[in-house]
């Protein structure tokens, strides 16, 4: 089920006649043999993406196209978790960290400079068949999942960058449901949260060359939403 292989910087994971929905560049559904997380260099600047993308594949010899997401993280940081029929893979780095302040200053925001070099990424993955409307569902569970570990372990929801896979197998044993307490969902909470939790600790743990950053101002590049929206009633 869902069998990773990395070469060349570029995880492929396998699933013949996967059911797919991406969050990243050219996201939406998609039926493919295979979903990509490709590790980009420093200073990477294409914009060519589907051009690109067709490139690191051939490099690392895989001959199937699917959805892909791009990401600063080196692959040796890349972590598994599994989980009653779920998997998911992560590629955690948080030096373009967006923070959510509760009490925002009503400021206009700052909009990021220079080159988005971290990102969290995660493709998630389930041997049940899934509807739509339950893929859709499940996404939603993954990236709250995603962001509540973030939370926990830096300080911050997310990244400028974050993108989210998921997958399902449409030969496997139907699920209508995806939600949090649903088998399913239960379980991919957890591999998300392992999954993401381990890729930070391989980055950044007993690494002094490369420290997680503390703040948007502790890190290389980040943004803080320090806008204020309008509040207004719509019962009246």
């Amino acid at each position: 089920m869902f069998e990773p292989t990395v070469c060349e910087e570029v995880l492929c994971v396998s699933q013949p006649g996967g059911r797919w929905l991406s969050t990243g560049w050219n996201g939406g559904f998609e039926d493919a043999d295979a979903a990509f997380n490709v590790s980009v260099p420093e200073g990477w600047e294409h914009t060519d993406l589907s051009a690109y993308a067709r490139e690191r594949r051939a490099q690392a010899r895989f001959t199937d196209s699917g959805p892909t997401l791009f990401t600063g993280v080196d692959m040796e940081h890349l972590r598994g978790a599994r989980l009653d029929g779920v998997v998911a893979f992560a590629t955690a780095g948080v030096s373009n960290p967006a923070a959510l302040p509760m009490e925002p200053s009503g400021e206009p925001s700052s909009p990021v400079e220079g080159p988005e070099a971290g990102t969290v990424n995660v493709i998630l993955c389930t041997d049940r068949a899934l509807a739509d409307d339950a893929l859709a569902t499940l996404l939603g569970v993954a990236v709250e999942a995603k962001t509540a570990t973030l939370l926990a372990k830096t300080g911050f929801t997310g990244t400028t960058t974050d993108a989210v896979i998921v997958g399902a197998d449409p030969a496997g044993e139907d699920a209508t449901f995806t939600g949090s307490a649903t088998p399913v969902g239960t379980a991919a909470r957890a591999c998300v949260r392992e999954a993401v939790s381990a890729s930070l600790a391989a980055r950044y743990a007993g690494n002094p060359d490369k420290p997680m950053p503390t703040s948007v101002a502790d890190a290389k590049y980040g943004v803080t939403t320090t806008d204020r929206a309008t509040i207004f009633n719509p019962y009246r």
